[in-house]
């Protein structure tokens, strides 16, 4: 997976279309995850789409997420937020600002209200996750 830094240096040179073409690319660049994993637990509330977040703590302590969604923009939105937090250690993940760190791509600006109002949803899910992981 590309860091957020690489992905926000390629979309800040395009515009428009091109724009969403980065995010559905990115959302093909997901590692996919298995069907076993997308359940009830494991959706993200509030999405228009259905999207599946799955935390992975590996054994080294960072955590590895695996994502999904059966719509294609949304799946590369999903694929951004977890760019920025990815393998990295549990409590890290739980601190990180996600919201502004995923600001330079304006999305909300970007794309519609519908399209964005599920990306507090998928935030709020990763960090309190990493929270309970990290406690543990």
């Amino acid at each position: 997976m590309r860091s957020l830094d690489d992905i926000r240096e390629e979309y800040e040179f395009l515009e428009g279309d091109e724009r969403y073409r980065l995010l559905i690319e990115l959302g093909r660049e997901l590692e996919p995850m298995p069907d076993a994993l997308k359940t009830d637990a494991t959706l993200v509330r509030g999405c228009s789409a259905s999207v599946w977040v799955y935390p992975a703590p590996r054994g080294d302590g960072t955590l590895h997420f695996l994502a999904d969604s059966n719509a294609a923009i949304t799946k590369g939105i999903v694929a951004l937020v977890i760019a920025a937090v990815q393998d990295r250690p549990a409590p890290e993940v739980a601190e990180t600002d996600i919201a502004a760190r995923l600001e330079p791509f304006d999305l909300k600006n970007q794309l519609s209200s519908n399209r964005t109002q599920g990306v507090p949803n998928m935030i709020a899910l990763i960090r309190e996750t990493a929270a309970r992981i990290a406690a543990a």
